[in-house]
């Protein structure tokens, strides 16, 4: 393939063949030039061939391969001649981060840390198949898959002022029960409020480093302040979604996709009544995935009530969806158009003033929320009116892969990876040893790189740095 650099951080691969547009992507020479990365670069030019794309398919920093689509892709199409893809947004529909805030600074927590997370730890179950205390007959499933977020608090778990720094007020439309399947609703009935496995965490951070003083003000984050942050999606539920909808396409509208050049990337038509169908099935499995990790969030703050007192406040920063398709309109060659923008690990990153952004925010642009993974920092960014401009208000998602899970396991011994997290001075509680091995931190990219790249392209900017001090994963 033919790859020409634009700019530091910035490299086209020219349209050819059956791509209807150019590839964007956004990182460094070695990204570029490490064969590890070049089927993730193949998967950009697969994504520039779909029907209906407009400008050009990008790819964020924390690029790696996915199911069809690269995570770390964005890609937007025509909403009257495009099509939308369950491999374009992932399994786990509206898998996100949400960024808590407390009153507590590190030196208070310190001594009470491993107890902190063990109470965390007993609190929220983890874990493949975990289940949770609320189990929903089919009425008040169909409630939370409407609702979202704001079921939760009306069901005790949350804050009514939780909803507005919530991406979407923690809730999409249209979102219809109706177009999600039987086995969809049985996998969700009892898994809301459980954290999954894999590289969903929840983690107790310190504000390390303040890098704009005025936005982490407006934040009201401080150094020493003790945070935590929350990776989880739609768990079941969102996976059974996507599954029903890539095999429908499949059986419904095979001369639609017969000249795929990957059957990954398995589609419909947006206003197709399979591709409106879908697009509501996900919507409802994003609702879920808000609502669960509210739900999440408040189950953590009578965590740290039960050890701490209930003096201690622990706020919503924000919190945003990474896997999901939303209909926004954007200007291409200088007329704006109503576009489905596909964001699998991708964080929608408006600048100051988009009306999409909640009024609380607004002034400074939506949070971005990029983690890392157990030893290794995390940030909080702020969107730009460049990302609006020039990647449809995308930025990246998180570090990205460098080592699959099987290697992982092959190259990295348990106790190595707990003795490194303890020099670190991190608790750490998880359900299964082999899951903290695949999640160590080196089986992901350099995320300090990734969000270094995304803030001098300028689709981001730096707010605050925040490193892990207690971990719980599945």
């Amino acid at each position: 393939m033919k790859v020409e650099r634009l700019g530091k951080y910035v490299w086209r691969i020219p349209k050819e063949g059956k791509m209807l547009v150019d590839a964007i992507v956004f990182t460094d020479t070695e990204t570029v030039n490490d064969p590890q990365f070049q089927e993730a670069l193949k998967q950009v030019i697969n994504v520039a061939t779909l029907p209906g794309i407009v400008k050009y398919a990008l790819a964020m920093p924390d690029i790696h391969w996915g199911y069809g689509f690269p995570i770390g892709g964005v890609a937007a199409f025509d909403a009257k001649e495009g099509i939308i893809s369950p491999g374009g947004v992932g399994f786990d529909i509206n898998c996100g981060v949400r960024l808590m805030k407390t009153n507590l600074k590190y030196e208070e927590v310190k001594k009470r840390l491993e107890e902190l997370v063990e109470e965390i730890y007993r609190t929220v179950p983890v874990g493949v198949g975990a289940r949770g205390d609320i189990v929903l007959g089919k009425k008040g499933l169909r409630n939370v898959l409407t609702k979202g977020a704001r079921w939760a608090v009306e069901a005790g778990y949350g804050l009514e002022e939780d909803l507005e720094r919530i991406e979407d007020g923690g809730r999409i439309e249209p979102a219809d029960p109706e177009n999600v399947s039987e086995e969809a609703m049985e996998r969700g009935s009892d898994e809301l409020g459980t954290l999954g496995a894999g590289n969903h965490f929840i983690e107790i951070q310190r504000v390390q480093e303040i890098y704009d003083e005025e936005l982490a003000g407006f934040f009201g984050l401080e150094p020493d302040m003790v945070t935590v942050m929350i990776h989880s999606g739609s768990r079941g539920f969102g996976h059974q979604v996507a599954t029903d909808y890539i095999k429908l396409m499949r059986d419904k509208l095979k001369d639609h996709n017969k000249d795929l050049p990957d059957k990954q990337l398995i589609n419909a038509p947006f206003e197709h009544p399979l591709g409106q169908a879908y697009y509501s099935a996900m919507n409802c499995a994003a609702n879920y995935a808000f609502a669960n990790r509210e739900i999440l969030g408040h189950l953590i703050r009578r965590a740290f009530w039960n050890v701490f007192g209930k003096s201690v406040k622990v706020e919503l920063v924000y919190d945003v969806a990474h896997n999901i398709a939303k209909v926004e309109e954007y200007e291409v060659n200088g007329k704006k158009r109503k576009l489905v923008v596909h964001r699998k690990g991708a964080t929608r990153a408006l600048g100051p003033g988009n009306e999409k952004i909640p009024p609380l925010y607004r002034k400074v642009g939506q949070p971005v929320i990029i983690p890392g993974d157990m030893g290794t920092a995390s940030y909080l960014l702020v969107g730009t009116k460049k990302a609006e401009e020039e990647t449809f208000g995308s930025t990246a998602h998180g570090a990205g892969r460098v080592m699959g899970r099987s290697e992982a396991l092959k190259e990295l011994d348990y106790e190595e990876v707990i003795e490194e997290l303890r020099e670190k001075g991190i608790v750490v509680m998880s359900k299964s040893k082999k899951t903290l091995v695949e999640e160590a931190p080196e089986a992901y990219k350099d995320v300090d790189r990734v969000v270094h790249i995304v803030h001098e392209v300028g689709i981001s900017r730096k707010v605050a740095r925040m490193v892990p001090i207690g971990v719980v994963k599945g």
